[in-house]
């Protein structure tokens, strides 16, 4: 935005920045996003995890108990 307080730019001008500078906010808040998905798919697949262990753990003493 300093660029453009600086300089006078005719409308079209203007318009051209304010698309560049809405396509980079737009492209950082779909970055972002992408990273929170990522994080939330990489702790959902560290609880299913630990669920899965627990349960072959609960499973096999089960197991051990029949014979």
């Amino acid at each position: 935005m300093l660029i453009r307080q600086e300089q006078d730019l005719d409308p079209i001008q203007t318009e051209v920045f304010d698309l560049l500078i809405g396509y980079d906010v737009e492209e950082k808040n779909r970055r972002k996003q992408t990273a929170t998905r990522r994080l939330f798919e990489a702790r959902r697949a560290i609880e299913k995890r630990r669920e899965e262990e627990a349960l072959a753990a609960f499973i096999d003493r089960e197991k051990w108990f029949d014979e």
